[in-house]
Order: structure tokens, then C-alpha cells, then sequence
């Protein structure tokens, strides 16, 4: 895990120094005298050598500081924890969504096999892993918030309504201490759309593994023998068939969690979602060094800790699995 966020801070570092933009020039504008060009970037030490650069940035995360924001003016880590919340709830009822249609349908498709339910199962995966999840969410936008109006649009709530105190920083919560109702009714109508449209692409990929690993553990001795007991049909799959096909499943939605709650950057920026992935869109745009590496070492830490918690949870769901 060291060697992993060491080696992604290193490089997210040199690759944004080496391009050929100036964020200070970028900030002040095209009609910035280059006196004060020279004085911002004085200021924030990009006048120093590379290395020079590197040292300060890596003996400051060794204190725990990840630089100021060029765009926000604001120390990284507090952006971040301005925006993950946002970006929590969004990544968990996208979970929620993938996990519960993924394995639900790669189950049904790996019992009925052949069948043309199998079929469509697996057009819907393909559909779904081939589907740009800005088209999808586009998609959606324009059905059920353009045309239908069924749903609201962008955003976590209307933009005329304030937000409730801020407390945890998550709304669902924060509305519910507040007793808001208002906000909790349109902050839940505002996360279906975008929650889908992330969840969606989870679906797919979790429905194909479940099938795949459903199929490869369901002609096994253990299960013919399961049948011959007597066993109902549904324990067989669920106790028997199911638990032993759990491992490749725990690592496919380990990874999805990750992906998740870094907040895939087209969902966020479509429906215009507050979280981390908008954050680094702007921030990326706008050639904001310090956020822009912020955020990667972040994210390297969430998938960090995922494989490893994936990696635990192997010798828990399997008991040969032992670590010394």
C-alpha cells in the first residue's frame, strides 16, 4: 500500500509540473502583467526546481498538509472533506443498486442457463458495460426530467433551497437531524437519476461475474450431492452454490466501491453532483496542481484499503485462506 500511494503521488506530481501550462498565469488571467505572474509564482513556490518542489510537497504530506487550492484558495484536505460526502452517498446508492441488480440477475441467468433469460441477461451486461455512462445519464435526463418530468434535474437540491446545517456533511443525514423533510424528500428524488446512471455500469460487470462464477461452482460434487439429500432447490443455490461462487464476486465489488466513491467524474459533472469527481474536473481544468495530486493520492488511498479489506474478507468467506 506505501509502495502503491508513494509511486501514485510521485507520478501524478511530475506529469502535472511537466506540462506546458502556467496555473498561476491560468488564475490571473491573459491580462496579468508579468510582474505579478512572477510574484504569484514566487509565492507559491513553483519558481523552484523540480526536485526542490518535490521535497516540500512530500514533507508536507508527511504532516499531513496537501497544499493549498490555486482555484479555491482553500487547504486540499478541507475541499476534500467539503466534497466526499457528496460524493458517499452517491457511490453507496449507486452500490446499492449494482449490487442488488447485478447479482440478483447473474444468479437467475447462471439457474436457468441456455434459457432466454440467460440470454437477455447477457445482452443486458454488454449493453451495459458498452454504455458511456454521460450517454446514459443524458439519456435519462431528457425522459424522465425534460420530457416526462417525473424526476428533478441536476444538482442536490433545488437551487433556490438552502441546505440544512451542515453536520455531517451528508444530506440524507443532515436533513433528518434538522427535520427538514422538504430536503430529504428532494434530495432522495435528486439521487435516483445519477445513482442509476453509476449504478448501472456496476450492474453489468458484477452480473457477468456472478454468472460466470455461479456456472463454474454449479457442477461440482458438493452440489450433486447437495441435490441427492433432497435439499430444496433455493438452498442449494443460495447456501451451497452461491457461498462457494463468493470470492471473485467480493473482489469485482471491492473494486466497484472504489470506483464508486472516488464518484466517476461524467455522472458527477452531468447531473452537476457536488462530490469529489466534479472537484477534480475543475480542478484539473483550471491546471490546480495541488488539488489535482490531492485528490489522486486520496483516491489511492480508497482503493488501497478497499483491496485490502477485500483481501481479509477472503479468509473469512473461505477457511482454507489463512495469512500468517
Amino acid at each position: 500500500m506505501v509502495l502503491v500511494v508513494w509511486g501514485v503521488v510521485t507520478i501524478t506530481f511530475f506529469v502535472a509540473r511537466v506540462i506546458p501550462a502556467d496555473p498561476v498565469a491560468a488564475i490571473l488571467g491573459p491580462q496579468a502583467p508579468q510582474e505579478a505572474i512572477e510574484r504569484e509564482r514566487a509565492r507559491w513556490g513553483f519558481d523552484k526546481p523540480l526536485y526542490v518542489q518535490y521535497a516540500r510537497y512530500i514533507s508536507g504530506l508527511l504532516h499531513g498538509d496537501l497544499g493549498v487550492s490555486l482555484r479555491t484558495r482553500r487547504p486540499v484536505l478541507e475541499d476534500i472533506k467539503q466534497f466526499f460526502p457528496a460524493t458517499v452517498e452517491l457511490g453507496l446508492a449507486a452500490l446499492i443498486i449494482g449490487v442488488v441488480l447485478g447479482i440478483g440477475v447473474g444468479v437467475i441467468s447462471a439457474v436457468r442457463n441456455g434459457s432466454l433469460v440467460d440470454h437477455a441477461s447477457r445482452v443486458f451486461a454488454i449493453v451495459g458495460l458498452s454504455m458511456p455512462a454521460f450517454w446514459l445519464g443524458l439519456l435519462l435526463l431528457l425522459i424522465f426530467y425534460h420530457t416526462l418530468g417525473w424526476l428533478p434535474g441536476p444538482g442536490r437540491l433545488p437551487y433556490w433551497y438552502p441546505l440544512p446545517p451542515r453536520i455531517t456533511g451528508l444530506l440524507l443525514i443532515d436533513s433528518i437531524i434538522a427535520k427538514d423533510w422538504f430536503a430529504l424528500k428532494s434530495f432522495l428524488q435528486h439521487l435516483i437519476l445519477p445513482a442509476f446512471t453509476l449504478g448501472w455500469l456496476s450492474t453489468a460487470s458484477i452480473a457477468r461475474i456472478t454468472r460466470s462464477s455461479m456456472l463454474e461452482v454449479m457442477h461440482e460434487e458438493y452440489i450433486k450431492t447437495a441435490r441427492m439429500k433432497g435439499l430444496r432447490e433455493s438452498v442449494v443455490i443460495m447456501k451451497h452454490a452461491f457461498r462457494n461462487a463468493l470470492l471473485p464476486i467480493v473482489t469485482v465489488v471491492g473494486i466497484r466501491i472504489a470506483y464508486m466513491l472516488e464518484g466517476a467524474v461524467l455522472t458527477e459533472t452531468v447531473f452537476a453532483w457536488p462530490g469529489l469527481g466534479r472537484y477534480a474536473t475543475q480542478s484539473f481544468l483550471s491546471i490546480d496542481f495541488n488539488a489535482v495530486v490531492g485528490v489522486a493520492l486520496f483516491m489511492a488511498l480508497l482503493y488501497s484499503f478497499c483491496n485490502l479489506a477485500v483481501d481479509l474478507l477472503y479468509a473469512y468467506l473461505n477457511p482454507k485462506i489463512r495469512y500468517v
